[in-house]
């Protein structure tokens, strides 16, 4: 996406507060993002970032405040909420494919239980997008097979076939060797240059830099600077985007 965000935004945030007891992990942090936009997360272990992406789709229950996805208001009824999880589609760092099933019945299962599409139907889509993220070749392989990269290509296709509004990727390559990360983020980039709507929590700042049309830093539970690459990356305003951006550049 580029220049100023047009419409309604996709996800709205505002005021959230998120605390586990005594303990404030997230303090009024407000955020929108927009079709076709893609949103990287980034700041100090700790900041909130994960949390932040996990309210979106309810798996955190927010303390205050108010999310909005795709025009409906996130509340933690089960209709209200499994209705808006199916427009959502998260990538974690572990990969949770199920190893009794093929890379294909991996993707095809939500389709069917969830979607009811056919087994013909739900087959093509599965092949179709291990097509798309280089597997094609792989949808009657086991994911104990597959390498850590791999089988990471294999939850994205799987969260794809539900075919989302919006994606959520929470650190998608921590888990990954080294060698691996490259595969994973190109398939991520073909997805931001195709316009899909992705919101990132990164370590990755190539990727962000390459990928993002915004970039959020997160720190102390708070949004402290949001802009382009360059403005967070480059010329951060913050003390605390400051230090974080130069600790990052003496590792």
């Amino acid at each position: 996406m580029t220049g100023t965000p047009q419409g309604q935004p996709l996800v709205s945030m505002r005021n959230i507060v998120k605390t586990f007891g005594d303990n404030v992990v997230l303090d009024g942090v407000d955020l929108d993002v927009y079709p076709g936009e893609v949103v990287v997360l980034i700041g100090p272990s700790g900041a909130g970032k994960s949390t932040l992406l996990r309210c979106i789709n309810g798996l955190e229950r927010i303390s205050s405040g108010t999310i909005e996805v795709d025009g409906q208001q996130l509340s933690y009824q089960e209709s209200a909420i499994n209705r808006i999880r199916s427009r959502i589609g998260m990538v974690f760092q572990s990969f949770n494919l199920f190893p009794h099933m093929t890379v294909a019945q991996n993707i095809m299962m939500a389709q069917r239980d969830v979607l009811g599409r056919s087994a013909n139907e739900a087959r093509q889509r599965a092949e179709d997008l291990l097509g798309r993220v280089g597997l094609g070749e792989k949808a009657d392989a086991y994911p104990d097979s597959l390498s850590g990269g791999q089988q990471q290509r294999v939850a994205i296709a799987r969260a794809l076939a539900m075919d989302p509004a919006v994606m959520l990727f929470d650190e998608p390559t921590s888990a990954l060797d080294p060698e691996l990360v490259g595969e994973v983020l190109h398939v991520m980039r073909e997805l931001a240059d195709a316009g899909m709507t992705m919101v990132v929590v990164t370590h990755e700042m190539r990727f962000a830099r390459r990928a993002a049309d915004r970039v959020v830093l997160m720190a102390d539970k708070q949004i402290v600077e949001e802009g382009t690459p360059e403005q967070v990356l480059d010329n951060p305003t913050s003390e605390r985007g400051q230090a974080f951006l130069r600790q990052l550049s003496e590792e």
